[in-house]
Formats: C-alpha cells, structure tokens, sequence
C-alpha cells in the first residue's frame, strides 16, 4: 500500500445548489391535467361547470320530487303566482285573491287547497259574496277599472269585508304547492320548467353527438385526404350551411309532425358543417408534421393515422367548438318551440312555456320569468366553460 499522503487542498466541498438546481420541483403533468389545472384557476368557467351539473341533476330528478307531472292541469287554480298574499277569514280559514278576483283556499303555510265557488256573482255592480266558516265573505272589485287608468302603481282594485268589516292582508308566504306558480291551465310551472330543461340538455346531447362523430370525421376525412376528394367534400358543406336551419324545420313538417322529433332530425341533418370546417382546418394545419409521417414510415394506415393520431392532437379545439356549440343548439331549440316548430302540447319546453307567457306576461310576469332566467343562465354557463376551456386548451398559454 503507498504511503504517498493525500493533498487535501486537491479537493473541493461539493456544492449542494447544483443538485437543487436540477431536482425536480413539482411532478410533470399530462397534457390534460395541466388543462385541468388551468381551467380550475378560471372561477367563470367552474361556476358555468357547476351550473351544468346542477341543471343536470335536477332535470333528472327534480321532477321525481314533485307531485305533479307536467300534463296535470288544474283549472280552478290557474294563474296563481309563487308569493301569496293571504286574509284570514276565520280561525282556520285562509285565502287568497288572485288576478281575476278569484277567493282560493289556502294554509297559514301557504298550501293551496281549493278555489271557492261564489254564492252570489254580481257582474253589474262587479262583486262576490262566498260563505266561508260560516260568513259572509264579500269581494268587492269595482275599483278595477279605475285602477288601471290610473298613473298610481298602488291604487286599490278590489276589497275584502267580513260582515261589512274590511279585512287587511294578514302575511306574505310561499306558494308551497307551486313552488313557481301555475300556468293558465293550472298547471304546476315548477314540474314544467325541470321537463324543458330535459328537453333542452337531450337537444345538447344530440349536437354534441352529431358535431363528434360527424362533423370531427368528415373533416377530418376531408383535411387529411385533400386535393379533389376535399373540394368535393367542402362543396357538400357549403351548400348544405347555405340553406336556412329553419327551412329545414319546415320541410322536414312536410313530412313529420311538428315534435322534438323535427328538431332533433333538423340539428342532425345540417348542426355539424361548422365542426367539420373547424377540423378540416386543425388537420390541415397537423399532417405535415413529422410524427404522422414517422407513423407512415412504421407501415400505420391512413384511418389509423387519422384517428389514433390527427383528431386527438386537434381535440383541444375540437372540445372548445363543442362547448361553444351547445348554447347556440339549445337556443335554437327553444327559438323554434317559441315560434309554434318544437314540441307540441302539452309537452313542456322552455321556448313554448315563453311563448304561452307573453300574452299574461302584464298580468302574470312569473310565467315568463323562470322559463326565461333557466335559458339565459343554461347558455351562460357553456359560454362560461366553452371560454374557459379555450384557454386551458391553448398550448401557447401553458406554463
């Protein structure tokens, strides 16, 4: 062994900073994690995520907690709002006075039971007697008419007297049988609502399912195979969005009935042109790179190479059209019913529920608020998502 000594001053401490410098701080992440992660910093774009999934739930199981279905009809209680100013009558005898100077039996709670029939109905002089808990109930509405020519929004329209004893507004309280009120046909407005938004969500999925296996493949054909079998393609696409979505509705009635059916067959026919564009272009833009043609080289078909490779590289701008698709599909929907073209009665839908409001809507706004309030905030929210997306999505904004 040699006995040659060592020169300590030779040596070095290793400095640690460089091992720090190279460790990794954070684990790597997927491409699709890192969206998530960016997409859950956008609070528009959760609170529009939580919106949907609300909305979801309670399309599919709101309506189980209700105890009425959306055909159930009730014309002795028809046009009853949601708040209820009630009288006491007696010590276990509460009413309401709807719009057209109607008593309705209710709770201390709000319960709506049964609407009265009048002893004595006096048109000239323009009031009511009824008999409740064994008095004279009189309604005296003949300040109508002079209520609304007048400018004063609190100008009395009708009274209420017990035996001659004017009687005054005992509280305000919920309606807890219809938690939105009623239509003109006594109808439960909340039951209505939660089936239009089924309706309006199965008008989501078939646009969705129409613009992913159609429009995504038939772009995608197009972009990838180019030359004339793309013009011919895109030819297709240009004269099909030439014409009208309407006019299709209204051909198509030509040989169905007016129903979701029509619409859904409509949405089916002619919603994926823009999709198939957006791929078309995203796959143009993807197929001259070199991994498509490395999977060339190893012997991958060209439907392998399209799908296994072309359209998953384009999905981020793909899900951003889809989700910026969706609103516009439900609108359209509801546009459709409004006019008379989507479902027929008494089915529900959000546009025909608008529609049968706007004739009470001086009257009766509520009607036409809910359905209303659920469309706007259903469109928001995939706006919300669809613009949240669009940025979680672009590469150039990762970190």
């Amino acid at each position: 062994m040699s006995d040659k000594k060592i020169d300590q001053n030779s040596f070095e401490p290793v400095d640690m900073s460089l091992h720090e410098a190279e460790a990794i701080s954070r684990r790597s992440l997927t491409y699709w994690q890192d969206a998530w992660r960016r997409l859950k910093k956008n609070h528009l774009s959760m609170l529009g995520l939580v919106a949907i999934i609300l909305m979801t739930l309670l399309a599919l199981i709101g309506p189980l907690f209700s105890s009425f279905s959306y055909s159930d009809q009730s014309l002795e209680l028809g046009n009853i709002p949601p708040r209820l100013e009630i009288y006491q009558v007696g010590p276990d005898h509460y009413v309401y006075m709807n719009k057209e100077y109607k008593l309705i039996e209710v709770t201390r709670e709000g319960e709506v039971l049964s609407r009265h029939i009048p002893l004595e109905d006096n048109i000239f002089e323009k009031f009511r007697i009824y008999e409740i808990g064994g008095k004279n109930v009189k309604v005296d509405y003949s300040f109508a008419a002079a209520a609304s020519k007048s400018s004063d929004a609190e100008a009395v329209k009708f009274a209420i007297s017990i035996d001659g004893e004017p009687l005054e507004i005992l509280d305000e309280v919920r309606n807890q049988t219809y938690r939105f009120g009623s239509d003109n046909l006594g109808r439960d407005l909340f039951t209505r609502v939660l089936y239009g938004a089924r309706i309006s969500l199965l008008i989501a999925l078939v646009a969705t399912l129409v613009n992913f296996f159609i429009g995504v493949l038939y772009g995608g054909i197009a972009g990838f195979a180019g030359g004339r079998v793309d013009n011919l393609m895109m030819r297709v696409v240009d004269v099909i969005a030439t014409v009208p979505l309407l006019l299709y509705v209204i051909l198509l009635m030509v040989i169905f009935e007016p129903g979701l059916k029509t619409i859904m067959i409509a949405i089916g026919t002619v919603y994926w042109v823009n999709m198939a564009r957006i791929v078309r272009g995203q796959i143009l833009a993807i197929k001259e790179q070199e991994f498509v043609l490395a999977a060339r080289t190893l012997g991958a078909s060209s439907s392998r190479i399209l799908i296994r490779h072309l359209i998953p590289n384009a999905m981020g701008p793909i899900i951003v059209a889809l989700a910026m698709m969706i609103p516009s599909a439900i609108f359209t929907e509801a546009f459709l019913s409004f006019i008379g073209l989507g479902v027929s009665a008494p089915m529900a839908s959000w546009g025909t529920l608008a529609n049968d409001a706007v004739s009470g809507l001086r009257t009766h706004p509520y009607q036409l608020f809910y359905p209303a309030l659920f469309i706007s905030v259903t469109v928001l929210a995939f706006n919300f998502l669809g613009d949240g997306l669009r940025d979680a999505l672009d590469p150039r904004l990762r970190k």
